[in-house]
C-alpha cells in the first residue's frame, strides 16, 4: 500500500478513503468480519480463532457476541485479556482502538475514530480523518452509548447507557448524558452497594 495514504489512516490527516488499495485491503478484512458474524454459538473455538486474525491484538479470555460491526473487521483494534462485547459492538476502526483488561461493553455501543471535515466543501469531496480511541482498563461501557474520534476513558470508570462520550472521561468515575459528564466518583459506598440498595454482603 502507498505509505502516503497508508499513513494518513493513523496521523489524523484528511485523506480520500475510495482509494483502490485501501479498498481492497478494507475489503479482505470485512470478508474475515462476515466468517465470524456467521459463526454458530456453538463454535467457540472458531470465533476465536477469526478474532486473532482479524486484530491488531487480541488478550486472552476475550469474547464478542455476534453480530459485531467494524469499518476494518477490528484490523486496528487493540483488546487486552478479558473484555467482553455485548451484542451489535459497532467499532469504526479506521484508526486504532484501545480496549484494556476486564472491560465490559454493553449492547449497541459504538466507539468511532473516523471523521469528517465540517466545511461542506470539503465534506462534498468526502474528505476524511481518524483520530484513535482509548479505553481504560476494567471500564463498563453502558448500552447504547456512543464513544466519538478523540476520546479517552481512564481505567475502572462507568459510562452510563445512552451516553455520548465527547470529551475525555477520567478515571474512577461514573459518567452520564449527553454530552457525557462526571456524575461522581466511585467511592466507598461502591464497595457496600451494588446497584441502589442492593449490598454486596448478602451475596
Amino acid at each position: 500500500m502507498d505509505k502516503n495514504i497508508k499513513d494518513s489512516l493513523h496521523n489524523g490527516s484528511m485523506y480520500l478513503p475510495g482509494n483502490k488499495e485501501l479498498a481492497e485491503r478494507q475489503n479482505a478484512c470485512l470478508e474475515r468480519l462476515y466468517d465470524f458474524n456467521q459463526t454458530r454459538p456453538s463454535e467457540i473455538d472458531k470465533r476465536e480463532a477469526l478474532l486473532k486474525e482479524m486484530f491488531a491484538e487480541i488478550g486472552e479470555n476475550c469474547y464478542i457476541e455476534p453480530p459485531f460491526h467494524a469499518n476494518w473487521g477490528g484490523n486496528h483494534v487493540h483488546f487486552g485479556n478479558n473484555v467482553y462485547a455485548n451484542f451489535n459492538l459497532t467499532l469504526v476502526d479506521d484508526t486504532h482502538i484501545y480496549i484494556g483488561d476486564y472491560t465490559m461493553i454493553g449492547p449497541n455501543v459504538t466507539i468511532a475514530t473516523a471523521g469528517h471535515p465540517i466545511l461542506p466543501e470539503l465534506r462534498e469531496k468526502a474528505y476524511q480523518f481518524n483520530v484513535p480511541v482509548t479505553v481504560g482498563r476494567n471500564c463498563w461501557i453502558g448500552a447504547g452509548a456512543i464513544l466519538l474520534p478523540g476520546v479517552s476513558v481512564g481505567d475502572n470508570s462507568v459510562i452510563g447507557a445512552g451516553s455520548i462520550v465527547t470529551k475525555d472521561i477520567p478515571s474512577n468515575v461514573v459518567a452520564v448524558g449527553n454530552p457525557c459528564r462526571v456524575l461522581r466518583e466511585i467511592t466507598e459506598h461502591d464497595k457496600e452497594f451494588y446497584f441502589k440498595n442492593l449490598r454486596v454482603a448478602d451475596n
